[in-house]
Parts: structure tokens; C-alpha cells; sequence
């Protein structure tokens, strides 16, 4: 598939796709940045996000941040809808993009033009009130036996949401499109930084910290005061949550940060494994500075000119 000229960074949390996709940015101008995190698109989670800075995003054009209530649900349909948007805005001004991703199903959902299944709310209300996953399972088996043969039966996320799905649309689940275990062949170039496990353990504790030096509590405190609340997704934000639980008063502020960095690290641990299983992506290796990478990833995006 001939490329369209965009560029993916994606990799786990703090291994320093942001920086390197702005120095990209910088080097080739006219070159325009786009966020697939699926937190930082909420407006008020700017610390807790590493969202890019004021300056930044008067230096380079940046896209897909703040463009949501948090006490709204935003869903990876309208992310998908709102980026593809932003994809042929900057396409049909003959710019280029690179998109910085650290969310997997958004990113996946572009890059691959994902058929999304829609919401089933009252469906999932029904089904969340049983709490038997095994159970439920065995209802997917037969009601869809191939979405159910993708899944362990103890993943209750997945297993309810092919069942909201199923039930709620008549459709088997595993109608929808080729699913998230196919990687067709796609347009975009794609770059991975891949981190050493302890460096990454040190990153993500040393960004917890200058996150809270910069004023972290305070943003998750005004977030909290919001009229009718953080919407269910906002709430569950890395960090976010465990200082909000500070807040309630259910535990002190180290031991809410102390769990926030141990349930970063863990993610970190799913963002490599999901990304690590497509094999479109090219790798690079961080050792202590990503942007000792600028000049093969620069190199990766000069390849994929559209001219080419």
C-alpha cells in the first residue's frame, strides 16, 4: 500500500514519544502533531497527561487535545471520527502529520479504519449486574463462538463488551470488521520506542514527581468540584483516580501517588505487549535520551513521502 506520508510514534507511557515527534516536527516544518491519547483530549488533564505545554503548541500545531468535557463520555468512535477529520484537513493543505500515541485502540482505530460496534448502554447496565464472567462467557459461546474463542473467559471487559454488542445490535460481535488481531496493510508508517524495563520504572517515578511539583493535586482537585462530576473514562485516568481517592480521604497523598506510579508501571507492561504484537511497526531502541533517535526516525519519515 503506497504511504500517505503520516507517521506514528507509539511505545509505553513516558519512553519519550512526545518529545522526539516534537523535534521531528521541528526539524521538517510544516509538519503538524496530533495526540491518540485517549486522556489527554479531555479538557483540565493537562499535568496528569503530560499534555504538551502552552509553548509547544504555539510552536508547532497540535490537534486532539482539550476538545471534551472530562464529564463527558468521549468514545474511540468519535476519537476516530474527529481524527480522520483532522488527518484530511491537514492532507488537503499538503502538510504531513505525526501522531503520538500511547493509547492502543485509538491508535489501531485510525490507523486501521476500525468498524466500531456502537454503544449498548442499557444492554451493558443488564449485563453488569451479573457478576459471573465464567457465566457470561458461556453465553457469548453461544450466541457467538468465534468473538468467545478470542478471549480468556475470565476477561470480563471483553467478554462484556462482545455481549453488549451481540445482544445489542443482533450482530455477532465478531461480524465487525477483521477484528484487532488482523494487521492488513496500512498507509502509515509506524515507529516504536521501545525502553529498557528499569529505565521505564525510573521515567515513570521521576514524571510522577515533577508532575506533582508542578501542581498535579491541585488539577485533580478542580476536576473534582466540576458540576455533575468526572465522566466514568475521566475518572479512571492513571493517577487521576489515585488522587482522587486521596481526596475522598481514603488513603494519604504517598501512598496515592505510590500506587498511581505502581499501576503506571503495569500499563506500561500492557502498552508494550499490545504494540509488540504488530509487526508493522519499526523499533527503535531508547537508551537514556530518545532524542538520540531523531535522525533514524527522521529518516523512517522521509521514506514515507507521499512523493515516494
Amino acid at each position: 500500500m503506497a504511504p500517505n506520508g503520516h507517521l506514528v510514534v507509539v511505545g509505553a507511557t513516558a519512553s519519550g514519544k512526545s518529545a522526539l515527534a516534537l523535534e521531528v516536527a521541528r526539524q521538517r516544518p510544516g509538519v503538524e502533531l496530533i495526540s491518540m491519547d485517549s486522556m489527554a483530549l479531555y479538557r483540565g488533564m493537562d499535568i496528569g497527561t503530560a499534555s504538551p505545554t502552552l509553548a509547544e503548541r504555539n510552536e508547532v500545531p497540535h490537534h486532539l487535545l482539550d476538545i471534551a468535557d472530562p464529564t463527558e463520555e468521549f468514545t474511540v468512535s468519535e476519537f476516530q471520527k474527529a481524527a480522520s477529520g483532522v488527518l484530511d484537513d491537514i492532507t488537503s493543505r499538503g502538510q504531513r502529520a505525526v501522531m503520538v500515541g500511547g493509547t492502543g485502540l485509538h491508535v489501531r482505530a485510525v490507523v486501521d479504519g476500525l468498524e466500531i460496534p456502537g454503544r449498548y448502554d442499557q444492554v451493558r447496565a443488564y449485563l453488569e449486574s451479573d457478576k459471573d464472567t465464567t457465566g457470561l462467557h458461556a453465553q457469548l459461546l453461544e450466541l457467538d463462538p468465534v468473538a468467545a474463542q478470542r478471549m480468556e473467559p475470565t476477561n470480563r471487559r471483553r467478554v462484556l463488551r462482545a455481549l453488549e454488542v451481540t445482544l445489542g445490535s443482533g450482530q455477532p460481535f465478531s461480524s465487525f470488521g477483521p477484528g484487532l488481531e488482523a494487521y492488513p496493510p496500512t498507509p502509515f508508517a509506524q515507529v516504536g520506542l521501545r525502553v529498557d524495563r528499569e529505565a521505564l520504572d525510573r521515567r515513570i517515578a521521576e514524571r510522577y514527581e515533577r508532575q506533582m511539583e508542578e501542581g498535579f493535586l491541585d488539577e485533580v482537585r478542580a476536576l473534582a468540584a466540576l458540576p455533575g462530576g468526572l465522566s466514568r473514562s475521566a475518572a479512571q485516568a492513571l493517577g487521576y483516580r489515585e488522587l482522587l481517592a486521596h481526596l475522598r480521604g481514603e488513603c494519604t497523598l504517598d501512598e496515592a501517588v505510590g500506587e498511581a506510579v505502581v499501576a503506571t508501571r503495569r500499563f506500561a507492561r500492557r502498552q508494550e505487549r499490545w504494540f509488540r504484537r504488530d509487526p508493522r511497526i519499526e523499533w527503535f531502541d531508547v537508551a537514556e535520551e530518545p532524542l538520540a533517535l531523531l535522525e533514524p526516525v527522521l529518516a523512517t519519515f522521509d521514506r514515507c513521502g507521499p512523493e515516494q
